[in-house]
């Protein structure tokens, strides 16, 4: 039986021109030993499994080539490029700065440089990982470096260049390799399948390439893997079933089912994907990257940024037909608010779900809630109709219909009839609907709401003439410029401000949060303080709070009062049993439950 050589190393590439997705860079090294202009130090960098050693290697063979060809390969036929490809050549030398990274390698290495070459032109060094070394290591090898003898070339090799001394990088010619794209792994992959015999399935060979993640070498290695997996057949299911790759169907259907609002759907559907093994996290991560796909293939402009396969772009150009921009904008922006908020999540599950409705209700309209319900654009919307009710009247436009001889009332006495435009024909003219609001039975329905505003219908007491003009009387008077406001509203903004407060503020924060500020003389508020330290402290940012109030309140008028609570009349703190004792004196029941039960307070 044969040694089985894997596929990265059999079909490794040993000449220029076989590298594949470096076209720029190797042609600039061609040049350069076409021309003779060599340097001393070159520095090749990029992520793993895309060139860097293999362009290495051949730049050395090319170097040392006693009769390069025109456009400066090697000829792969005299006795150095031959020594080179058997694996004895004595003028190229590899080293392994993971493993060799001390200074006394460093220093052994130096010492090699200094015996010339005993056949070819030039000894070539060349050190992978380069950035493994040692500081003590660069050190040593900085003045090598910068002035080596004339018999000498070092290539270095990195993939992280971040972590080199900037005093090595000026020493030397950078080149920054490039990530494989898709189609080109692809086309490699076929050649590689068509030498060996294997039969494939373009589909299946593009989920290798996604998988591959720019790294030829990576989808030799998958290629092999799969290979094996399949026996001969690549095909697209044995590939999604030996990687456990979600299929890219379930990504399209998500799409589909959100733009119709099926929310239930959507929710069957991922209890079927985790319910394979897949991660929730990497579902939103692979959602996310479909919609950005989707968002490319709108425009024929930003389509060659699909590293897709051709028959998966075709499928992205539909989709993106049905997708409103705006649809793509929002579904990204809920994905990465969940990308970033899935790792600290405690329910994974269910912060994926709520992901997974918003982008599903993105497109449904708006519910008709008040503004003062705290809404906000988070929120999930009602997934049922809502059942629309009757709002009651304000007390003053009530006292404004029975009431014409105040000339302020009969102002606002035409707005009793703007809320049923559905009584008015289409071709009737806006004059006529003053005489529509007769029909509808305004007498009896005014009274009640009025009545509904009176302290008296509290009690089951009628409300009479006067004590409506007494309503009338109290009514809180509007300002020029300013937005009337009620106590729900101002302690609805007031936590709102204690939750903005600044870092430093945050203990400040949570106790006036605790407190209740309530309208003294409208529109001037009041709030009463537990402490004289409280005080203080709160009488320190009084103008912000102020200006605060006044901005989310909209009312410029608005005054802040700030007062210490009456020691005398504080709420006295009662014990459980205490409480227990006041409770059942009040409810002889709950002595009776107790007796029963055979119950004690602990």
């Amino acid at each position: 039986m044969d040694n089985y050589i894997v596929s990265a190393r059999k079909y490794r590439p040993m000449t220029f021109s076989s590298v594949v997705g470096q076209e720029a860079l190797t042609t600039t090294l061609k040049n350069a030993v076409r021309s003779g202009k060599l340097a001393h130090a070159y520095l090749f960098c990029g992520p793993r499994g895309v060139g860097k050693t293999t362009c290495a290697r051949i730049f050395a063979k090319t170097i040392n080539c006693e009769h390069p060809t025109p456009d400066g390969e090697a000829c792969n036929e005299c006795d150095s490029c031959r020594s080179f490809n058997d694996g004895r050549s004595m003028n190229i030398f590899e080293l392994d700065a993971a493993s060799n990274n001390s200074v006394e390698n460093i220093k052994s290495l130096m010492e090699q440089t200094q015996i010339p070459p005993q056949t070819g032109r030039y000894k070539v060094f060349i050190i992978d990982e380069v950035h493994m070394l040692s500081t003590s290591a660069f050190n040593a090898f900085l003045k090598t470096l910068e002035e080596p003898p004339q018999h000498v070339i070092f290539i270095l090799a990195t993939t992280e260049k971040h972590k080199i001394l900037p005093t090595i990088l000026s020493r030397c010619q950078i080149y920054d390799f490039e990530r494989m794209t898709v189609p080109k792994i692809i086309d490699h992959l076929k050649m590689v399948a068509d030498k060996e015999g294997i039969a494939y399935e373009e589909e299946a060979l593009n989920v290798i390439a996604e998988k591959a993640d720019g790294g030829m070498r990576d989808a030799l290695s998958i290629f092999d893997q799969v290979a094996s997996f399949c026996q001969g057949n690549i095909t697209f299911q044995k590939v999604l079933e030996d990687l456990n790759v979600l299929n890219a169907e379930h990504y399209f259907r998500i799409i589909d089912l959100a733009l119709d609002n099926k929310v239930s759907d959507i929710m069957l559907l991922l209890n079927s994907i985790i319910a394979k093994g897949f991660d929730g996290g990497n579902l939103i991560v692979g959602l996310a990257s479909h919609v950005r796909n989707v968002m490319m293939a709108q425009n024929p402009q930003t389509l060659p940024l699909l590293e897709v396969s051709e028959q998966q772009r075709q499928k992205f150009q539909e989709q993106a037909k049905k997708c409103p921009t705006t649809f793509l904008y929002k579904a990204l922006r809920i994905m990465n608010e969940c990308d970033v908020n899935y790792r600290q999540s405690s329910n994974k599950r269910l912060l994926v779900e709520l992901t997974l409705i918003r982008v599903a209700q993105i497109t449904q309209p708006e519910d008709a809630d008040s503004a003062g319900a705290g809404r906000s654009p988070k929120y999930l919307k009602i997934l049922f109709k809502n059942i629309k009710t009757v709002q009651p009247k304000p007390a003053s436009q009530v006292a404004g219909a029975e009431s014409t001889a105040n000339g302020h009332v009969q102002q606002q006495a035409p707005t009793l009839s703007t809320p049923q435009p559905q009584t008015v024909s289409a071709t009737a003219s806006p004059t006529p609907v003053p005489a529509t609001a007769p029909k509808a039975p305004a007498g009896p329905r005014l009274k009640l709401k009025s009545l509904g505003t009176t302290f008296g219908n509290l009690r089951g007491q009628t409300a009479n003439d006067s004590e409506i003009t007494d309503l009338k009387t109290q009514e809180k008077p509007v300002l020029s410029g300013a937005k009337p406001f009620t106590d729900d509203e101002l302690s609805i903004q007031w936590t709102l401000m204690c939750n903005r407060m600044p870092q430093h503020l945050v203990g400040l924060a949570s106790r006036l949060k605790n407190l209740t500020p309530r309208i003294k003389d409208y529109p001037n508020i009041e709030v009463v303080l537990d402490n004289e330290i409280l005080l203080s402290q709160t009488n320190e940012i009084k103008g912000s709070i102020c200006a605060t109030m006044r901005k989310t309140l909209g009312n410029p008028h608005i005054n802040l009062t700030l007062t210490l609570a009456d020691m005398d009349s504080a709420r006295k703190v009662f014990t459980k049993r205490e409480i227990f004792d006041d409770l059942r004196q009040r409810n002889p029941a709950i002595e009776k439950l107790r007796q029963s039960l055979g119950l004690e307070l602990a």
